[in-house]
């Protein structure tokens, strides 16, 4: 036997064991991956506890990534037009004061709709929706849900009620690489989140579900409808917002 076969004979006996010892390792740094990406953003959210900090969300992520950019201005919850505020909650989150993160009772009615074959409406909570522009990604599926759910109570928990609304108009999205309300103010209606209309308040807040096709400073008819129903519940909120307001 030349030594070029046993050289050959002695690589093939070694391969197999080689690649023996190296699955456990690749099988250890996935699951370590893994297990980074579960409670990752549970540590951000004590993290993000801290007023100084200033989260930035994964769309913001995609669009550096993909060198688009993206304008944003944080703005502090003192600095925010109570308008807005009111707007918001009432069209995205009725409800916010009084839940833990979740409406139970929405969520609820939403899944036996969807048993029924109904129609459904969203049952997102502000919590939820932080929870997904900070931590998650666009698009409906049982696994995002299954995440965002605990995550969402998980920041009720840690944040107060002005934090969590700080944060999460200082994240939505308001158009095209438009993130936040002080550069959603500026984009639309020249003019600051401070000092932001009843009816520029709520042409935003209407938007938000969809803010490609729902461009604020250009309303339809419809979402001109949308606004006053929101403007006039936002009217009405004061019973609504005491977690916010004193």
């Amino acid at each position: 036997m030349t030594l070029e076969v046993e050289a050959l004979e002695r690589d093939e006996q070694v391969a197999p064991a080689e690649k023996r010892r190296r699955r456990p390792r690749v099988i250890r740094a996935v699951l370590i991956a893994l297990l980074l990406l579960l409670v990752g953003p549970y540590v951000l959210i004590l993290l993000y506890r801290a007023e100084f900090v200033r989260p930035v969300s994964t769309l913001m992520l995609a669009d550096l990534a993909t060198l688009q950019g993206y304008d944003r201005q944080w703005v502090d919850f003192e600095d925010i037009s109570p308008n807005v505020v009111r707007a918001v909650m009432m069209s995205e989150d009725g409800q916010f004061c009084n839940h833990g993160g979740v409406d139970w009772n929405q969520l609820q009615s939403v899944i036996d709709d969807a048993m029924a074959g109904e129609a459904t409406r969203g049952a997102s909570t502000i919590p939820m929706q932080t929870a997904k522009n900070l931590f998650l990604w666009n698009g409906r599926s049982f696994i995002r849900k299954g995440l965002e759910l605990p995550l969402a109570m998980a920041a009720d928990a840690v944040w107060p009620k002005q934090r969590m609304m700080e944060i999460y108009l200082n994240v939505a999205e308001w158009g095209p690489g438009i993130y936040g309300i002080e550069a959603a103010a500026r984009h639309h209606f020249k003019t600051s989140a401070a000092k932001l209309s009843r009816q520029q308040s709520a042409l935003l807040a209407v938007s938000l579900p969809n803010p490609i096709d729902r461009v604020a400073s250009k309303p339809g008819p419809g979402l001109k409808r949308l606004a006053n129903v929101v403007d006039r519940r936002a009217r009405a909120s004061g019973d609504y917002i005491t977690c916010l307001y004193d």
